[in-house]
């Protein structure tokens, strides 16, 4: 199966790179909730390294978010996280340090499927984009997910910090 490669030239990898000065800007917010700046540890040179994923799922109850990896087990920020898991991350405009948990090829799987059920078109795009082939139904890419060997892990960064509820002193229904 062909993988996609990562950005090569000087003009490809700015524009790649070009989210992250969103976030620097401080306008993260305006990409709302789709996407994250992780910032991470070079597993070599221990300085701090970001990256803009986009955000396959979430749970507003923990904060926990998910991302996938779509070079992989290759790409430079999953090596880097699997070597020092603890993180920054920001979503839209909140902050918080956490921790980066890679799961399971099931459950990366699992999370794929559930991503291309809410994003049809986008997901489809991005799996042909990545040199996976899909036919649009859940099981494709649960398969692309659950491959162990050349599919797309998700990772999944829970706060330190789970967001409070704005009514302290009151339960869900």
């Amino acid at each position: 199966m062909p993988f996609a490669q990562p950005p090569t030239t000087p003009l490809s990898r700015a524009l790649f790179r070009a989210p992250i000065w969103i976030y620097r800007l401080g306008l993260g917010g305006a990409l709302g909730g789709r996407f994250v700046l992780l910032t991470h540890r070079g597993r070599t040179t221990g300085e701090a390294r970001q990256a803009v994923l986009e955000v396959v799922g979430r749970n507003d109850t923990t904060g926990a978010v998910l991302i996938a990896s779509g070079y992989g087990r290759r790409s430079q920020w999953f090596r880097n996280i699997v070597a020092e898991p603890r993180v920054l991350f920001q979503v839209g405009g909140r902050r918080h340090r956490g921790t980066a948990t890679v799961l399971s090829p099931q459950e990366s799987g699992e999370a794929l499927a559930h991503y291309a059920e809410r994003h049809p078109e986008a997901a489809v795009a991005l799996m042909r984009g990545l040199g996976h082939e899909v036919d649009g139904g859940p099981e494709s890419f649960a398969r692309v997910g659950a491959d162990p060997e050349n599919g797309i892990p998700v990772v999944r960064l829970s706060p330190d910090d789970p967001p409070r509820s704005p009514y302290p002193d009151f339960s869900a229904p």
